[in-house]
């Protein structure tokens, strides 16, 4: 398939098995949820460290916002001009060769987005036990895996109600702290003001290496690309949720960190994991602690729910192209992709079992960012080979922010390079693995009546 006529390949399941497609403001809670995990809780306490400025913090963070809102633009383009499931298994695929895209969904598909979900239902048991301390953290993890993967087995209306209801909530507790930490909070020797300092601070590199990690915070900005294929009009509903998702985040996230450092000290905040405890504990007393780790538990349940939501639909779209894996594109009568469901929770509460998650994601770290890159690259390349192509939505400043967004994902695949080398190279010859397992499929035969899908 040829990058021309990429654009005239037929795709499936735009529509919900029900007949009704996703929502603007649904798709806009899945973005929310995927994005705000424990990362904006856990970095603060390194960044204050070398950087011990309100201003250069706050400024991080907004870059980051502003880095991810630059990938937004594009990622908006290519689902208007392709609007299918699975993300950049679709996109790579359109933009340069179905083996490409393939590369990107067998990671998703096989551990790119369980590995995630162990990680965070492995921090919902550990904070769960930080709130009532007798409770086992790997059982709590694995049931809310499972309880979480019935809900999505009930069909993508039910999914969306329990999405929107648990990111409302999540997303209210969030400013009801904030509210309580600027208003009950003891005011800090700190100021959010440009100081004669901080341009030093701006042009360091810890300042870069921060925004290394203020991205894998803001990591989930395209969650709504994996479901454009049940999305209602993806042309407009698309571009408007990435865009109000990550623009509610980078909100978010600059006020979390600023009454993190409003009330709580620099010197308690510096060197530690739990940032949030800390400040809970300083805003709240001794209760500080459990109401924050309550807060947080809340929270994870809606992002374990966004990714066993559109974690799947690339295993699904897969099966809708490769014979060998057409069990994962059956639904159910109500719209879900069970089988697709169930292999995600299978691989899920394996990596829980054996602990194991967390070395998936060194490993995936890299191969992720690689796809993220020429996904956005992608978008430049048809601009010059396929101009005529019909754009819906064309990314908001181009040529800039692409560029801007490249530079910034090829700095942080450097630094992973740089600092992890072995865990990101293995992690590429994982990821390029995949090339025998698409040759092995492509030499199948093809179902009749299904070569349209195929090159």
């Amino acid at each position: 398939m040829t990058a021309s006529d990429a654009g005239t390949a037929p795709w499936t399941g735009r529509l919900t098995g029900n007949g009704s497609g996703v929502s603007v403001l649904v798709a806009t809670a899945i973005v929310v949820a995927d994005m705000i995990g424990v990362g904006v809780f856990t970095s603060l306490g390194f960044q204050v460290k070398d950087i011990p400025s309100g201003f250069s913090i706050l400024l991080l963070w907004t870059v980051g916002g502003i880095v991810a809102l630059c990938g937004v633009f594009s990622y908006s383009e290519l689902g208007a001009m392709f609007p299918r499931s699975s993300g950049e298994y679709n996109f790579l695929g359109r933009a340069y060769h179905p083996a490409f895209g393939f590369l990107a969904g067998w990671v998703s598909a096989t551990v790119g987005f369980a590995a995630p979900v162990a990680l965070a239902a492995m921090a919902f048991g550990e904070y769960a036990k930080s709130v009532v301390p007798e409770l086992p953290p790997i059982p709590l993890a694995i049931g809310v895996v499972w309880l979480v993967s019935l809900v999505q087995l009930t069909g993508v209306r039910h999914s969306s109600t329990f999405q929107l209801i648990s990111t409302i909530i999540k997303v209210v507790l969030i400013v009801a702290f904030l509210v309580a930490g600027f208003v009950i909070g003891v005011p800090q020797q700190i100021t959010f003001m440009p100081q004669s300092g901080d341009l030093a601070h701006i042009v360091s590199a810890p300042f870069a290496i921060g925004l290394v990690f203020v991205m894998y915070s803001f990591s989930g900005w395209n969650a709504a690309t994996y479901i454009i294929g049940e999305m209602s009009t993806p042309q407009r509903s698309l571009p408007r949720a990435l865009l109000a998702g990550t623009l509610i985040v980078l909100v978010l996230y600059v006020a979390l960190n600023a009454v993190f450092l409003y009330s709580t000290s620099v010197s308690a905040l510096a060197g530690q994991l739990d940032v949030a405890s800390v400040a809970g504990s300083a805003i709240f007393g001794g209760l500080g602690g459990r109401i924050v780790g309550a807060m947080i538990c809340v929270g994870l349940i809606s992002s374990i729910s966004a990714m066993m939501w559109i974690g799947p639909r690339v295993m699904m779209t897969m099966g809708e192209d490769i014979p060998a894996l057409r069990v994962f594109s059956q639904r159910s009568a109500n719209g879900a992709p069970a089988y697709a469901i169930l292999f995600q929770l299978a691989v899920a509460t394996l990596l829980l079992f054996t602990r194991s998650f967390e070395a998936v994601l060194d490993f995936i770290q890299f191969a992720l960012l690689f796809c993220s890159f020429f996904t956005v690259a992608g978008v430049i390349k048809l601009r010059i080979t396929d101009p005529d192509l019909p754009r819906p939505y064309r990314a908001w400043g181009y040529p800039f922010t692409p560029l801007v967004f490249l530079l910034v994902t090829a700095f942080m695949m450097y630094y992973l390079l740089t600092e992890r080398p072995v865990q990101s190279l293995s992690g590429m010859l994982v990821m390029l693995s995949g090339l025998l397992i698409y040759v092995a499929f492509r030499r199948r035969p093809v179902a009749a009546g299904n070569s349209s899908h195929r090159e």
